[in-house]
């Protein structure tokens, strides 16, 4: 029997995505009338003769504020979705921290765009880490991945144990089912897989490229805006979690888990993705990158890159983040008698920077949409040299950045490149000359 049901009608036979907004909200859906038990969790008997089944994505005593769980009722338990697992080569190309593989020298790196290649991968299949730092084991640091997708996952699930996954798109569209409803993303936009929630990524058309953080250390969630108040940045309600929506289908399908670094695959009779009803805040999510409020400068120098997160994966040390997702949105320039490029800097965090579309202000040559660069801790960098000499002589009138949109994963712990990354034919080895224009300009005889 083959049933998609969601809270509400179909089309087509097939699940269109529904959303409640919101971020780190309780919230409650239900896609048949009385799935969802009033007033308990785990009643006697639930209704439609579901199961009722809890997901911890913090432990149990965790403070309220920081407890995050929601009770799924579904078709099976998880224990009815697994099988006798064996270790799989699906995603070759996909590593896990602590990785030490290769050694390049220290410096700044940067690569341009993975080409998509002609073979038939899917979203798994086609992950390939850049780099990774800490430890996967011990709850901290992340991993950085791309992704080149040119099938959509076939009677195919997985979940990841490891950690929770942004998921950012460059090319392409997809389509993530989840157990928790349907999500749709296309470039602008991101999701967020928790560690544990079953999922399966089918494309809407074309091929698909895009990055990925595999976060190991503590969810994502909205940086406090301080002195800014209760506005601006990303704000909670244009955070999308989908509606309920499950599959009541009984056909061989393939389940694969990532634990312990390695990945796992199964057999199964029938679609793990049965959440009939749920309730929680601990839930997969979209956002749109174009609603970002930002706020800068209005009058002179140019604000630290912090101004401009997105999420962020707290660490055991305040205000110390263990991942930050920062994003450069269009904006307006308008400071006076200011460099406007972002200056040259060495910092202790380390810095995976991705260009999702348009140009970047500081390096208008050779970082290009699908590239991705690599500024690690303690390492110096900032604006080439054509950008310098440009915003040196510009002429400071407002100027809006237009067709813009870049990103970083940044961590406080050093980011190790893997050998795939290291032996990419896209690794511009002359990354270094960009500076190389950035003549002495000295004169003492000159104030």
């Amino acid at each position: 029997m083959n049933v998609i049901g969601q809270a509400q009608p179909a089309r087509t036979g097939t699940a269109e995505p529904g959303y409640m907004s919101g971020f780190g909200n309780s919230f409650e859906s239900e896609a048949l009338p009385g799935a969802l038990p009033v007033g308990r969790n785990s009643p006697q008997r639930c209704a439609y003769g579901l199961y009722a089944e809890q997901l911890s994505g913090s432990p149990f005593t965790a403070p309220r504020a920081a407890n995050e769980r929601s009770w799924l009722y579904r078709i099976r338990p998880t224990v009815r979705h697994i099988g006798r697992f064996a270790r799989s080569d699906a995603a070759p190309l996909w590593r896990t921290a602590p990785c030490a593989e290769a050694e390049l020298p220290i410096q700044p790196l940067r690569w341009g765009p993975v080409p998509i290649p002609e073979e038939r991968l899917s979203f798994l299949e086609g992950m390939r880490t850049v780099t990774t730092a800490g430890d996967a084991a011990a709850q901290e640091g992340m991993a950085a991945h791309v992704y080149l997708a040119t099938r959509s996952m076939e009677d195919e699930y997985f979940w990841n144990a490891d950690g929770e996954m942004l998921i950012v798109p460059q090319q392409g569209r997809l389509r993530l089912r989840t157990e928790f409803g349907v999500i749709d993303i296309a470039p602008g936009e991101i999701a967020v897989i928790p560690r544990g929630v079953k999922f399966c990524a089918e494309l809407r058309g074309e091929p698909a490229r895009g990055y990925v953080c595999e976060n190991y250390g503590g969810t994502f969630t909205l940086p406090e805006r301080g002195p800014i108040g209760a506005n601006c940045l990303a704000n909670q309600r244009d955070f999308l979690t989908p509606v309920a929506a499950y599959e009541d289908r009984e056909a061989p399908s393939r389940l694969l888990v990532k634990w312990g670094g390695a990945l796992w695959a199964c057999e199964i009779g029938h679609s793990p993705l049965d959440v009939v009803a749920w309730h929680g805040n601990y839930a997969p999510y979209k956002y749109e990158l174009r609603r970002y409020s930002p706020v800068g400068p209005i009058l002179f120098d140019h604000a630290d890159p912090s101004i401009f997160t997105v999420l962020t994966s707290p660490s055991g040390t305040p205000g110390t983040a263990n991942i930050d997702f920062v994003i450069f949105p269009e904006r307006w320039m308008v400071a006076e008698d200011t460099f406007r490029p972002p200056w040259y800097h060495m910092n202790i965090m380390s810095e995976f920077m991705g260009l999702i579309y348009g140009q970047y202000d500081a390096k208008p040559q050779g970082f290009v949409p699908g590239g991705f660069s690599l500024h690690n801790c303690m390492l110096p960098h900032g604006p080439d040299a054509e950008a310098f000499e440009a915003a040196s002589a510009a002429e400071l009138r407002p100027h809006k950045l237009a067709n813009t949109l870049a990103f970083m994963f940044e961590t406080r712990l050093p980011q190790r490149v893997t050998r795939y990354a290291a032996e990419l034919e896209t690794l511009q080895r002359d990354y270094l000359d960009c500076w190389k224009g950035l003549r002495k300009r000295f004169d003492p005889t000159k104030p």
